[in-house]
């Protein structure tokens, strides 16, 4: 380790240690793609649309895509999240994602070992990834997802086994009426957090939902 490097770390044991437990988190597919292996992706909410990683909201404030794509990863997984550009249709980037999707399917990824994490608009693009893939197997966690945009497309449907968290003094609520419309759905559990933060709840990578959802994602 170089002089400059040494003197940016407290110290010389600790700067080790850092490097040592960063966690690999990609913002496409890796091109090494291990078979056996468990894949999760996120999708971050509209805000972040564009170039700023960390936008200010002038009712719920900042937007910590990388603190929250900090608080996703994990060791037992490899974390997929792209930043999406400015002005993209949700049709279009569903057709983006689902292509990141087939493409640990075809490298030999096990569909039970894929899951698909999205907050807000993320969330809807995670709900129609999941009518295009219509895949059993694969997993879903919808935070405060269940908006306009998915109540006006009511032929979108949910597969698989799906986590849904929304928060109570958010005016985006329960995705039962999705539930209810998925005729295959596996499995389906919803749960809520209350922390007076309104939709702004998941701008954070708060314990009250970080927490729940990666044991979620461990433990399916």
């Amino acid at each position: 380790m170089n002089r400059l490097l040494r003197a940016a770390c407290t110290s010389f044991a600790a700067c080790v240690a850092s490097i040592a437990s960063a966690k690999a988190i990609y913002s496409d597919v890796p091109e090494q793609i291990n078979p056996s292996a468990k894949y999760v992706f996120y999708s971050h909410g509209y805000i972040v649309e564009g170039d700023n990683e960390t936008p200010i909201h002038k009712r719920w404030g900042k937007y910590d895509f990388p603190a929250i794509k900090q608080a996703l990863s994990d060791d037992a997984y490899t974390l997929i999240a792209e930043h999406r550009p400015k002005g993209v249709a949700p049709e279009t980037y569903t057709k983006t994602l689902v292509s990141k999707v087939h493409k640990l399917l075809d490298a030999g990824v096990s569909a039970s070992n894929i899951t698909l994490v999205g907050f807000s608009r993320g969330g809807a693009l995670t709900i129609m990834a999941s009518d295009t893939l219509k895949n059993d197997a694969i997993h879903y966690v919808v935070l405060a997802g269940c908006a306009g945009l998915i109540k006006s497309k009511t032929e979108l449907q949910l597969y698989g086994k799906v986590l849904s968290v929304y928060e109570t003094s958010d005016q985006v609520g329960s995705c039962d009426f999705v539930k209810a419309r998925s005729e295959t759905l596996k499995s389906f559990t919803e749960f809520s957090i209350s922390t007076g933060e309104e939709h702004g709840a998941f701008y954070l990578p708060r314990d009250e939902w970080v927490k729940p959802v990666k044991s979620w994602i461990l433990n399916h």
